[in-house]
């Protein structure tokens, strides 16, 4: 059986934009993301807020190379980058100060990918 990859436009034109940030900017880390986006979606990743707060301190940059889910509890602001968030999770990130953007969000504002962490 032939692999073919994600068939929502959104999420390949993401994938494309990753890996010609991570040639450009010599920035692996985006490689990585996109490496993570391209598995099957039954396999991608959905994180809770929960896990974000408790891998992460205040002012620190995420990336989830899936879905931000809202269970549990956000303590400190993070900034948090995603292909997909719930209602939930996004009144949560912002009620503590937090941002959620989208990856290619992030990208535009740090092309090095420098201090950001990925959490799957």
């Amino acid at each position: 059986m032939r692999r073919t990859g994600p068939t929502n436009i959104v999420l390949r034109k993401t994938i494309r934009e990753l890996r010609k940030a991570a040639n450009k900017y010599k920035a692996p880390i985006w490689d990585t993301v996109a490496e993570l986006l391209e598995k099957p979606r039954r396999r991608r990743v959905a994180v809770n807020i929960s896990r974000i707060n408790r891998y992460t301190s205040s002012g620190d940059v995420v990336v989830v190379p899936g879905k931000v889910l809202g269970s549990g509890l956000l303590k400190h602001p993070v900034s948090v980058a995603a292909i997909a968030f719930s209602k939930k999770a996004i009144e949560k990130i912002r009620a503590v100060g937090g941002k959620p953007m989208h990856i290619l969000d992030l990208v535009e504002e740090n092309p090095r990918g420098s201090n950001v962490r990925i959490i799957g």
